[in-house]
C-alpha cells in the first residue's frame, strides 16, 4: 500500500475571484465566440464555428431533432440520442 502525503485542494481550499469587468449590466455580455478547428483542415484552413459553445445533451427527450431545430437557431447545439436511423440522420442534415 502506498501513502499518499502530498496536500490536497478542495473547494474549501480554493477562492475563484472574477476578472474586473466594464460592463454595466449582465445585457451586455455577448457569449457567441469564434472557433477555428485547425487540426481538422478543409482548404487549407480549419472549419469555422461561431455560436455559443454550450450544448444540450444526448439524453432521452432532450438529444431530439425537434430540440436541435430549437436550439440552433439561438446558436447553440445538441448531442443526438444514438437510436436515430442512418436515413433519419441524413435526412434532418
Amino acid at each position: 500500500m502506498r501513502i499518499e502525503e502530498e496536500k490536497k485542494l478542495d473547494y474549501d481550499s480554493v477562492l475563484i475571484r472574477p476578472k474586473r469587468s466594464e460592463l454595466a449590466s449582465r445585457k451586455e455580455v455577448d457569449l457567441y465566440r469564434e472557433f477555428s478547428f485547425r487540426n481538422a483542415l478543409l482548404d487549407g484552413r480549419g472549419p469555422q464555428y461561431k455560436g455559443i459553445p454550450i450544448m444540450a445533451s444526448n439524453m432521452d427527450g432532450v438529444g431530439t431533432f425537434k430540440v436541435a431545430e430549437a436550439l440552433s437557431e439561438q446558436g447553440l447545439f445538441t448531442c443526438l440520442v444514438k437510436n436515430y436511423d442512418e436515413s433519419d440522420l441524413c435526412h434532418f442534415f
